[in-house]
């Protein structure tokens, strides 16, 4: 577990969990992003996990990692949560979760399987919670898991479909779901385009809402911001021309968690 806690923190500190991307690391993800320097003028703890499998990328195919309270790579990173609360002062009602390819899909995985813990994410580059699940898949595979037909754009599901998967992965929980904000460039041939369009059919069922309208060169020149609802649970951001690293949007990130 690697952690930044700044100097000055607020107290409780709100909780971001910065989740790196296949073949990266904890180190790179906090040198490649602005998390640590923006934790010191705001005062939150930044947790940056590293994936234990050797190839670098996260366990979002296996049952165990998919679903609330069964292990994998997602309960380990419940469990840092909590440490960080325990021993850093972490807010425990203001923790949220953002990440890069493997990390966006890790923070889908996080809040369908964790929404108890989470409030929110932000999700670069990422798939359906639940798409890349694959029979047999454990965490301790290089690759843990490997879904070409999810990579590819091509698990196509009505939105009852996406959003009955999720709630099957917490069954029970009558609770609220972590509001997502989600990124993804129209050139993206590592998981492909059409990943966006299933992202935003599953989450919007989720939180019983519908697309209401697009807004153009928001938040900047070639982004399209796509609004489900009022705006304030989901909204999705189609980046025109960009591949499969977007960039991240450190202020729009903590805008969207409250914290700035």
């Amino acid at each position: 577990m690697y952690v930044y806690v700044p100097s000055k923190k607020l107290d409780p500190a709100p909780i971001i969990v910065a989740i790196h991307y296949c073949t990266g690391t904890a180190q790179k993800y906090f040198s490649g992003s602005n998390y640590a320097s923006l934790a010191d003028t705001h005062g939150f703890i930044v947790i940056y996990p590293n994936a234990p499998s050797s190839g670098g990328c996260w366990d979002v195919a296996s049952t165990a990692s998919l679903t609330h309270d069964k292990g994998g790579d997602s309960e380990t990173i419940v469990n840092m949560v909590k440490y960080a609360v325990t021993n850093y002062g972490g807010d425990a009602d203001k923790v949220y979760a953002t990440g890069s390819s493997s990390g966006a899909m890790m923070t889908n995985v996080l809040a369908g399987a964790y929404p108890d813990v989470f409030k929110a994410g932000s999700v670069y580059s990422g798939v359906p919670d639940g798409c890349f699940y694959v029979a047999g898949a454990t965490a301790g595979q290089a690759t843990p898991g490997w879904s070409n037909s999810c990579a590819n754009g091509q698990n196509i599901k009505t939105a009852q479909a996406w959003g009955d998967l999720v709630r099957s992965y917490y069954p029970g929980y009558n609770g609220t779901y972590p509001k997502m904000q989600i990124f993804h460039g129209t050139a993206d041939n590592t998981l492909d385009y059409p990943n966006l369009a299933e992202q935003m059919k599953e989450w919007s069922n989720v939180f019983g809402i519908s697309f209401v309208k697009n807004v153009t060169n928001s938040p900047q020149s070639g982004y399209t911001q796509m609004v489900y609802g009022d705006g304030t649970k989901l909204v999705g951001y189609s980046a025109q021309g960009v591949g499969h690293t977007v960039p991240i949007h450190e202020s729009m990130d903590l805008s969207w968690f409250g914290i700035a």
